[in-house]
């Protein structure tokens, strides 16, 4: 049996993230996963150049059942903060749109410094073997991880949530979270595409086409491209909003959000023979365009047609109702919605409140991010708070 001060349980963002903050504040932590390599979503994210974080980031841009419980770890831990590591390890880096920070090179570049830090802070990696069980007694936690028994009076649940299990995820976490008292919030995924139904099948047929849309569902509403599928509707805009569906919800897409009000009609006046595919197609692909204007039943020349008519079409134009019947579920999901209850938390170190020593961070709890670096910064953040109470 080898002795710890902390075991964290995950190779990925939060959990290498924690163990080099505790292991360069003197603790004596180790790292297991089941899997071979550390930081496997971190290799695959942005492209294989790693949306890492987003300047943007705020409380309000993740979802939670308190969304309060986010504020002091990303106060503390910033976006600027992790940036002056990036740097620190002489990283290239750039700024896409909305925020968004991505390495000049490779998300292995992001790996690699966080390997290093924890290297900085003495932090043992133990891969590539079954965690076998997990228990708790007399204030030390021992793991069974392979043929090794490690035990610590500290435990930091690092596993991520349901979402890509190709790449081996689990929900390992909830199972765990349960054991030890913690609630879960129901999990689904989220930053997934979404389906439609038969009925649909006009749009589904429009495969490969994207144009940039304001997609809304409920409140929440994201100016970004919507691409449509041969099984739905996906792009940035859907991604996002899809963090905000649940079934038998409808999503609404303007497919014109530079248009003022009354354009259609001003269309009539200035285009008179001119008709409504003709027009939508000065703004919007072909195939779309001719879509969007059978489904309207828009015939002839706009001249000819009725004002009530016009006005009909703009409306839907710019909040054209889908009701998806799905999504493509974990397997395409970036994230999962849900996860560990943060009621049993504390927002300041990430710690259970009922039992000392047993920490969760990352995705495996209730704080999920907008596509664009908001999920890694949560990592970030969630595990420089953990790592620095352990």
């Amino acid at each position: 049996m080898e002795s710890f001060d902390a075991i964290v349980l995950g190779a990925g963002g939060a959990g290498l993230m924690a163990s080099a903050v505790a292991g360069q504040r003197g603790r004596r932590v180790v790292v297991v996963d089941h899997a071979p390599e550390p930081g496997r979503k971190i290799l695959i994210s942005g492209g294989g150049r790693c949306n890492f974080t987003n300047l943007g980031t705020a409380p309000d841009r993740y979802l939670s059942a308190n969304p309060h419980f986010a504020k002091s770890a990303l106060g503390r831990y910033t976006a600027g903060d992790f940036l002056e590591m990036v740097e620190r390890h002489g990283i290239a880096w750039h700024e896409k749109t909305l925020g968004q920070l991505f390495c000049d090179g490779s998300a292995r570049q992001i790996v690699a410094m966080l390997l290093d830090e924890c290297a900085a802070g003495a932090v043992a990696m133990r891969l590539g073997a079954a965690i076998r069980d997990v228990s708790h007694a007399d204030g030390r936690f021992t793991v069974v991880h392979g043929d090794a028994t490690l035990t610590a009076p500290a435990l930091v649940i690092a596993t991520g949530g349901p979402s890509i299990p190709k790449l081996g995820a689990t929900g390992f976490a909830y199972d765990l979270a349960r054991k030890f008292g913690l609630k879960v919030v129901e999990p689904r995924p989220a930053l997934v595409p979404l389906t439609l139904p038969p009925e649909e099948a006009l749009f589904r047929s429009l495969s490969g086409v994207a144009t940039e849309v304001v997609a809304r569902c409920g409140k929440a509403a994201f100016r970004e491209a919507a691409l449509f599928t041969h099984r739905g509707l996906s792009g940035p805009a859907i991604l996002q909003v899809s963090s905000y569906w649940r079934h038998r919800d409808a999503i609404g897409i303007d497919f014109l959000p530079d248009q003022d009000a009354g354009w259609l009609l001003e269309a009539k006046r200035t285009r008179p023979r001119a008709g409504l595919r003709t027009v939508l197609s000065t703004a919007l692909p072909d195939r779309l365009a001719e879509a969007l204007a059978e489904r309207l039943a828009v015939v002839g020349e706009l001249g000819n047609q009725r004002d009530a008519t016009l006005r009909d079409a703009e409306q839907r134009l710019g909040d054209w109702r889908f009701v998806p019947n799905g999504s493509e579920g974990f397997a395409k999901a970036e994230v999962t919605v849900g996860g560990i209850a943060t009621e049993g938390l504390s927002s300041r170190t990430m710690a259970a409140r009922h039992l000392p020593g047993l920490y969760v961070v990352g995705e495996a709890m209730d704080v999920t991010g907008w596509l664009g670096g908001y999920n890694f910064q949560w990592a970030w953040a969630s595990g420089w708070a953990a790592g620095q109470a352990l």
